[in-house]
């Protein structure tokens, strides 16, 4: 057996196996579940790291598989595809899987469902691992949904909680209507082409046997499919409630990886996708509708998880626009950075959280979050690869998306996006000065005697993390060469492609959003309000989410409740209970009449037998 493919097995299975003993053997055994679950993912980590390596120096791509299911000559296989895009996928979930983990030994060390959390954690780096290296669009699906299972079990994790609870379910039927589309089209290309390998797929055949229409069409319906994933414009309500989890959950789905995967399936799907104009034009506009939108709610919020979300929506939909733009490496070195600042972020902000017992931005400010320096470096090292600032690596992953925009003939999606570099700027540090400036107000109380900033192991726990992360936001930005070598053998493109003008102005909207922050929440006649904010009526409408939440309201009120449910009932009511009630009553009344002819009177008995006689004596006589 080659060692690629015992790798790849090591790397996806063993968290299984994990999930499978915890939930069965170690429900009441916390320290040996978490021993588990980490060595698990650890060796899940060496596994793609020696896969890495192994393709690293212009390997060909390796695909192995194995017959799964075969009926009336239709054979469905199962097994690894090993290239560039699945094998960066893998690494990217590996790392942050096994960091959260560690991470949660500290954040997680008094919640009664330890064992439950780290189960569920092995079952969603399975789940994601093995989509990462799918070599069909079927098994792909297959575990996507159980990506989506995993993200409902995680997000409602504290299910006692009715807003968790909802949140959860918000979650997964807002993710399942995208999901619907992208069954549909996985369908159509199935009908259309015969085959859902990737090999095939994004062949040069396809487009010819499949026709440009129906291409077109099938494609528009799987990115309906990452549209929900991705929490992408209009489905993209659904992921700043998921906040509700544990924050490690926060940090491991709903930013780093799991919405992430919407991303990875274009990318995984980029030839297809690119081979039709029209669509690739669709995904541009809702990438860049999502990042606006997703930036504009960032500016109001005051919850520091939210906010984080709002940046998560917006940051997916800027790699969705590199995408569309036409350059892969461009989306998907964004996709690396992003996970690695916004993970921190994310897990810098649980510190904070786990101490003070609140989400409040302004409230955790007035605590003195500042005093826990660890993870307050930390945090203004996200936040700086966030808003683009160099040297940090989101500077240069979103260089690469701007020269690719840059190259598009139509500018004003080069000037969408550096209007969104400015507002990411912006809100990132309106939180950094919330919280490292706060106001004169009385700060309160801690939540608990049990929240005390430095809580010895587990802090230290919690802290570790913090630093590797950083480490990799300082450095990964500096690897974009190779790494376009890597992913695409060299085409990367360049700024310089377009001129030296554009790297200047990115950072200029970068450092102006710095400075617009600094002015309104940290220099020393700062109104303590943004510019957006000091407008009632339109914070109000971006704090409302634009309005979607209530659309979706009253659709489903309309629409379901007093359309489909209503018409539903009285179906049920009228044609359901009405029929088989009219059959009970026809029934009841065939009885009485027949009970008419067994009154047990001798007299209608002899009476109809005489009629009887007579009758026949008539016929045989006459």
């Amino acid at each position: 057996m080659p060692l690629d493919l015992i790798a790849g097995i090591l790397a996806t299975q063993s968290p299984f196996a994990a999930f499978v003993l915890i939930l069965v053997f170690l429900r009441q055994r916390p320290a040996l579940a978490a021993r588990l679950s980490i060595g698990t993912i650890t060796g899940a980590f060496i596994c793609a790291v020696f896969l890495l390596i192994h393709h690293g120096h212009g390997a060909p791509a390796e695909v192995y598989t194995g017959r799964w299911l075969d009926s009336a000559g239709v054979v469905v296989p199962f097994g690894f595809y090993l290239d560039p895009v699945s094998l960066q996928m893998l690494l990217v979930v590996t790392t942050i899987c096994l960091l959260v983990q560690i991470y949660s030994l500290g954040y997680m060390a008094s919640d009664p469902g330890f064992c439950r959390y780290y189960a569920l954690m092995s079952l969603f780096a399975w789940a994601m691992g093995s989509l990462s290296l799918s070599p069909t669009l079927l098994q792909l699906y297959i575990f996507w949904e159980l990506v989506g299972l995993s993200s409902y079990l995680l997000i409602g994790f504290w299910f006692e909680k009715f807003s968790a609870s909802q949140a959860g379910k918000k979650a997964f039927v807002m993710t399942r209507v995208g999901d619907v589309g992208f069954f549909i089209g996985l369908l159509l290309v199935l009908y259309g082409l015969g085959n859902l390998d990737f090999t095939t797929l994004n062949g040069p055949a396809a487009a010819s046997r499949m026709g440009t229409t129906l291409l077109g069409v099938s494609g528009l319906l799987i990115f309906c499919g990452i549209i929900g994933k991705s929490a992408q414009f209009p489905l993209m309500t659904w992921l700043p409630d998921a906040m509700e989890g544990p924050t490690p959950v926060s940090a491991l789905l709903h930013s780093a990886t799991m919405v992430a995967a919407g991303v990875f399936l274009f990318a995984r799907l980029f030839p297809f996708f690119s081979r039709c104009p029209w669509l690739m034009e669709i995904c541009m506009t809702v990438g860049c509708i999502s990042m606006l939108l997703a930036a504009t709610m960032a500016m109001v919020s005051r919850d520091i998880k939210q906010i984080w979300a709002y940046s998560t929506i917006s940051q997916l939909g800027l790699m969705i626009m590199g995408l569309a733009a036409g350059n892969l490496f461009a989306g998907l070195f964004h996709l690396t950075t992003h996970a690695g600042f916004k993970a921190l972020l994310f897990l810098c902000s649980g510190v904070f959280i786990h101490a003070y017992g609140t989400n409040d931005a302004v409230d955790l400010g007035r605590r003195g979050c500042r005093r826990l320096k660890t993870p307050m470096i930390c945090l203004v090292i996200g936040a700086a690869a966030l808003a683009g600032l160099p040297p940090f690596s989101g500077f240069f992953s979103k260089e690469s998306i701007m020269a690719a925009l840059a190259g598009l003939q139509n500018p004003l999606w080069l000037a969408a996006a550096l209007l969104g570099v400015f507002l990411t700027a912006y809100y990132a540090f309106r939180l950094i000065f919330l919280l490292l400036v706060p106001d004169r107000v009385e700060a309160a109380p801690l939540a608990s005697a049990d929240h005390a900033p430095h809580d010895g192991a587990a802090y230290r726990w919690m802290a570790w993390p913090l630093v590797v992360l950083a480490g990799v936001t300082g450095v990964l930005g500096f690897f974009h060469q190779p790494l376009a070598y890597f992913l695409t053998g060299g085409a990367m493109g360049s700024a310089a492609d377009h001129g030296r003008w554009l790297p200047y102005v990115a950072m200029g909207l970068s450092a102006m959003g710095v400075l617009v922050s600094w002015l309104e929440f940290a220099s020393p006649r700062a109104p303590r309000k943004g510019f957006a904010e000091r407008l009632p009526s339109v914070a109000d409408f971006f704090a409302d989410r634009w309005g979607l939440d209530r659309l979706y309201r009253y659709l489903v009120d309309r629409f379901l409740d007093q359309g489909i449910s209503l018409f539903c009932a009285r179906t049920d009511q009228r044609v359901i209970d009405g029929g088989i009630d009219g059959m009970a009553a026809a029934t009841v009344n065939t009885g009485r009449l027949v009970s008419l002819l067994h009154q047990g009177t001798i007299q209608y008995r002899l009476a109809a037998a005489f009629v009887a006689m007579v009758f026949l004596a008539l016929y045989f006589f006459l």
